[in-house]
C-alpha cells in the first residue's frame, strides 16, 4: 500500500510492503484482495497451511484456562503433553525436551547444554564449537557464530565468540574439488581431521542442519555422510547436535531428517513448523542419559527464558503435532514432495540458466547460473535471485531466496509449500518458475 504511514521498523527499510490480511490453505491474502500461493510456507514455516481452525481453538482455550506460568515455579499441562507427542516421534533416545521460543534460542540453548553436559561429566575443558560454512543457525550472537552465512556475520565479526567452521557436503561445488562417489566422503573426514588438530579434549560439539537449508538452497548430504559425522563425533567424545529447525516436524518427508537418514543425533533443536507457524515455539531435545548426567552431575540447567516453556504456545505446538499425526501429513509430505520434486525437474532442467535442481520432502531449491557447463554463478550485482523473486511475487507465488551459495556469489530459490498442497497447485508453481526464468533471463 504504497504511501501509507507507518511506526513499524520493518524487517526491509525499501518501499512498504503489502498488507497481509488473511490466510487459508495455501493461500494469504492481502489488503488489495490480491491472492497468493505460499509456495515457501513463509521462511518455511507453514506447513500445516494457513488458517487451521483447530490451533486457533486450542490458543484460545488455553487462553481462557492459563496463559502464564514461570517455568521455574510451575509446569503446566500443554508442556508436558507436547514434550510426550514430540518423544514418541523423535529418532532414538531424544526423549528430554526443553521449549524456547525461536530457532536461534533453540540453537543457543543446544550451545549452551552442550557445554553443562561436559561440566557434569567432569570434562570442562571441552568448550569448541564446530560448525560448517553455508549454514544458518540463527541471528543471536551464539548462533550466529555458529552459522556460516558471510552476509550476517561480517557486520558483527568483532562481538562473535566464534565457532571453527568446516565445509559443508555440497557436491555440486565441492571445496575439496572432489566427486561422488570416489571422494571418500572428505568432507566429513575434514571434522576428524579438524577435532584431531584442535584436540578433541577441548572440543564439545558439532552442530549441523541434517539437510541445508536455506543457505544452501535445500542440498541433502550425500549417502553415508550423516552416519560418518555421527561415528566421528561418538568416537572423539564430541556430541552431535542436529539442527532441524526448519527440517523438522514433517519438512522431509519423515518427522525429523535425522530419522529419515538413520542417524540419531545426541541433541536436536527443532521450531519453525513446530506450531505450523502460528506462535512462536521452538524446542531442544536431548538424549536422555545425557540429561540425566546433568542432572546428577550438575543439578541444574544454567540457562532459561521469560516465555520458555510457554503454555499457550505449547497447546499451539500439541495441536499442530495431532494435525501431523491425524492427517497423516508428514506421509504427505514424503509423496507430494515427489511429485513436487518431478515437477521442478521436467520444468526445469533443459534451462541453460539452471545449474541444479535437489530437494528431499517438501523443501527443494532451484540453483541459477550463468553457465550450465562450468556452473559458473552470475555476479551478486546482478540481484538474479531478487529479481526472479520479485517476478514471481508479482505474479502471485512465493517462494524463498536463497543468495551467496557460490563464495559471495550464487542464486537459488527455495520451494517449501505447506504439505497440503494439491498437484495442480504445484504445477502451477513449476511452470511460473519456469516462466520467470525464461522472462528474467531470457
Amino acid at each position: 500500500m504504497p504511501g501509507r504511514k507507518s511506526s513499524v521498523f520493518s524487517r526491509r527499510l525499501d518501499p512498504p510492503l503489502p498488507v497481509a490480511v488473511s490466510g487459508e490453505g495455501v493461500w494469504i491474502v492481502d489488503a488489495d484482495g490480491k491472492r497468493y500461493l505460499d509456495a515457501s510456507g513463509g521462511a518455511v514455516v507453514v506447513n500445516l497451511g494457513h488458517g487451521r481452525k483447530e490451533i486457533a481453538q486450542a490458543v484460545g482455550e488455553q487462553l481462557g484456562r492459563l496463559y502464564y506460568a514461570h517455568p521455574t515455579m510451575f509446569t503446566c499441562q500443554p508442556a508436558e503433553d507436547l514434550a510426550a507427542a514430540l518423544a514418541a516421534h523423535t529418532p532414538g533416545d531424544l526423549n528430554r525436551v526443553y521449549f524456547m521460543t525461536s530457532g536461534s534460542e533453540a540453537n543457543e540453548t543446544a550451545i549452551k547444554l552442550a557445554h553443562q553436559i561436559h561440566q557434569a561429566q567432569g570434562r570442562p575443558e571441552k568448550t569448541i564449537l564446530i560448525s560448517r560454512w553455508r549454514s544458518y543457525h540463527g541471528l543471536t550472537m551464539g548462533a550466529l557464530a555458529a552459522a556460516g552465512r558471510p552476509a550476517f556475520r561480517v557486520p558483527y565479526m568483532s562481538m562473535l565468540h566464534d565457532a571453527v567452521h568446516i565445509p559443508p557436503p555440497y557436491c555440486l561445488r565441492c571445496s575439496y574439488g572432489l566427486k561422488q562417489p570416489g571422494c571418500g566422503l572428505r568432507c566429513a573426514l575434514a571434522l576428524d581431521e579438524t577435532i584431531q588438530n584442535l584436540g578433541a579434549q577441548v572440543v564439545s560439539a558439532f552442530l549441523i542442519e541434517p539437510v541445508s537449508g536455506a543457505t544452501l538452497a535445500s542440498y541433502p548430504p550425500p549417502e553415508g555422510y550423516l552416519a560418518l559425522v555421527r561415528e566421528i563425533c561418538s568416537h572423539h567424545g564430541v556430541l552431535l547436535i542436529f539442527d532441524e529447525v526448519m527440517t523438522g516436524m514433517g519438512r522431509t518427508g519423515s518427522w525429523f531428517a535425522g530419522g529419515r537418514y538413520g542417524v540419531t543425533a545426541d541433541m536436536m533443536t527443532m521450531g519453525k513448523g513446530l506450531t505450523g507457524g502460528s506462535l512462536p515455539l521452538s524446542a531442544v531435545a536431548v538424549r536422555e542419559p545425557l540429561y540425566q548426567d546433568l542432572k546428577s552431575g550438575l543439578g541444574a540447567f544454567s540457562h532459561g527464558g521469560t516465555y520458555s516453556h510457554h503454555p499457550v504456545g505449547c497447546a499451539a505446538g500439541l495441536a499442530a503435532v495431532r494435525i501431523l499425526e491425524d492427517e497423516a501429513l508428514v506421509e504427505r509430505a514424503d509423496r507430494m514432495g515427489q511429485f513436487l520434486g518431478g515437477k521442478l525437474h521436467e520444468h526445469l532442467d533443459d534451462s541453460p540458466f539452471v545449474g541444479d535442481v535437489r530437494g528431499v520432502g517438501m523443501l527443494w531449491g532451484v540453483e541459477f547460473v550463468a553457465d550450465k557447463k562450468t556452473l559458473a554463478p552470475f555476479p551478486r550485482s546482478e540481484k538474479v535471485t531478487e529479481r526472479l523473486w520479485s517476478h514471481l511475487f508479482d505474479e502471485g507465488i512465493i517462494v524463498y531466496k536463497a543468495v551467496g551459495l557460490a563464495g559471495t556469489h550464487g542464486d537459488a530459490l527455495v520451494v517449501s509449500p505447506p504439505f497440503i498442497i494439491e498437484e495442480e497447485q504445484i504445477l502451477r508453481v513449476a511452470q511460473a518458475i519456469k516462466k520467470a526464468v525464461v522472462e528474467v533471463l531470457g
